[in-house]
C-alpha cells in the first residue's frame, strides 16, 4: 500500500468519490466528517466499489481539542485533502456567521493540528467562487480574485489566503484545487450527490423533480446577457474532478511542485446555460422535465467557465466526461436511489 491520506468531508459528494479514487489507486485513507451534510451510508457505497471501508472518525474540525488530538494519535498521515465545510451559496448569504466561523475555524484548527506533528503536504478544495463576476472568459488562474458574491465563496477566498500566509512560514505546502461546477456520479450508481432537504445545485433539482420527488424545478432568471438568459456554468462530472486530487496528492508527495503553494483551475472549458442542461438531460434519459422560469437568486454570477491549459499541461490531467455522461450518471443515481427506499 501506498502512504495514508486523510480526507476530511470524505463522506460528502465530492469527497467520497475521492476516496474511492485514491483506495483504487493503492493509498489508505483516514475519513474524518461529523456528518452535519452527509450520511455515514456513504462508507457502504464506498465498500462496494473499492472492496474495502475506510477509516473513519466522527469529528467537527471546528473543535480545536478533537482535531489537534486525531493528529497527535494518527502521525503516519502523509497528506491532506480538505474538503469539509458549509457550501451552499444560497443559505451562506442568509447564514454568513455560520458559514465563517465554521469554514475558517476548521481550515485553521486543521493547519495547526498538522504543523504539530510536522505534516507538510496538503490539498485545498476551493472553488471558482473566489473569482466573483470574471472581467474575461474563460477564467485562468491569473484572473484578479474579486470579492466574491457569497459569504460561502469569500470563505473559500480567505481559506486561500490563510493557506498563502502559513505557506510562507515553511511549515507546509499546499495546491488549491478551483473547481467550476461537479455534477454526476459514479458509474456503479453507489455513491452520488446526496443532498439533505431541499438541494441548492441544479442537477440534483432535476432528477429529483424528473423522478417525482419534487414537484416543479425553477429557474432562477432568463434575462441575463447569455445566449438564452440563463446563467452559464463549466460543469465538470466529480470522478474526473476526484482523479484530479490524486494527482495534486502525488505531486505533493513526490516533490513535483514547482512553488509552495500552487493553484489550479478544475473544469472542462465548456459554458453550458442552464436550459442547455435541462434539455440535455431530457434528450439523453427521455424524461421531459416539469420546469418554470423565476426570478433571479441572489449571489449567482451571469457566466463562469474555466481555461483549464495550466492543469491540463503541469498536472498532466484533464476532464473526460461528456455533458451527455455526467446527466446520464446523475440519472441512474437517482433510480438507484429511488429504489433503496
Amino acid at each position: 500500500m501506498k502512504g495514508k491520506i486523510l480526507v476530511t468531508g470524505g463522506t460528502g459528494y465530492i469527497g467520497s468519490h475521492t476516496v474511492v479514487e485514491l483506495m483504487q489507486a493503492g493509498y489508505g485513507v483516514v475519513v474524518i466528517d461529523n456528518l452535519s451534510n452527509s450520511k455515514i451510508e456513504v462508507l457502504d457505497g464506498i465498500k462496494k466499489i473499492t472492496g474495502v471501508a475506510p477509516e473513519f472518525h466522527n469529528i467537527d474540525l471546528s473543535d480545536e481539542g478533537a482535531t489537534t488530538a486525531f493528529f497527535n494519535s494518527n502521525k503516519d498521515i502523509e497528506a491532506v485533502i480538505h474538503f469539509a465545510a458549509f457550501k451552499a451559496v444560497g443559505e451562506s448569504v442568509q447564514k454568513p456567521l455560520e458559514y465563517y466561523r465554521n469554514n475558517l475555524s476548521s481550515l485553521i484548527n486543521l493547519l495547526i493540528g498538522m504543523k504539530g506533528v510536522g505534516l507538510q503536504n496538503l490539498v485545498f478544495s476551493s472553488s471558482c467562487t473566489v473569482y466573483g463576476q470574471p472581467d474575461e472568459l474563460p477564467v485562468t488562474e491569473k484572473a484578479p480574485v474579486k470579492k466574491p458574491e457569497s459569504p460561502y465563496g469569500n470563505t473559500k477566498r480567505i481559506c486561500e489566503e490563510i493557506i498563502e500566509d502559513t505557506v510562507k512560514t515553511g511549515s507546509a505546502k499546499a495546491i488549491s484545487l478551483r473547481y467550476f461546477n461537479p455534477i454526476g456520479a459514479h458509474a456503479s450508481a453507489n455513491i452520488g450527490e446526496l443532498p439533505i432537504g431541499t438541494p441548492n445545485n441544479l442537477i440534483p433539482y432535476i432528477t429529483q423533480t424528473a423522478i417525482g420527488k419534487r414537484e416543479i424545478l425553477t429557474v432562477y432568471g432568463n434575462d441575463y446577457p447569455t445566449k438564452d438568459g440563463t446563467c452559464i456554468r463549466d460543469y465538470i462530472h466529480v470522478v474526473d474532478l476526484a482523479k484530479a486530487h490524486v494527482v495534486a496528492v502525488e505531486r505533493l508527495l513526490a516533490g513535483k511542485n514547482k512553488h509552495a503553494y500552487e493553484i489550479f483551475n478544475l473544469g472542462t472549458g465548456n459554458g453550458y446555460s442552464v436550459l442547455e442542461v435541462i434539455k440535455t438531460f431530457e434528450k439523453v434519459t427521455g424524461v421531459p422535465l416539469n420546469y418554470r422560469i423565476g426570478a433571479r437568486r441572489h449571489g449567482d454570477v451571469t457566466a463562469v467557465y474555466a481555461d483549464t491549459s495550466f492543469a491540463n499541461h503541469e498536472l498532466g490531467w484533464k476532464a473526460e466526461e461528456t455533458l451527455d455522461s455526467m446527466v446520464l450518471s446523475a440519472w441512474e443515481w437517482e433510480k438507484r436511489l429511488q429504489m433503496n427506499n
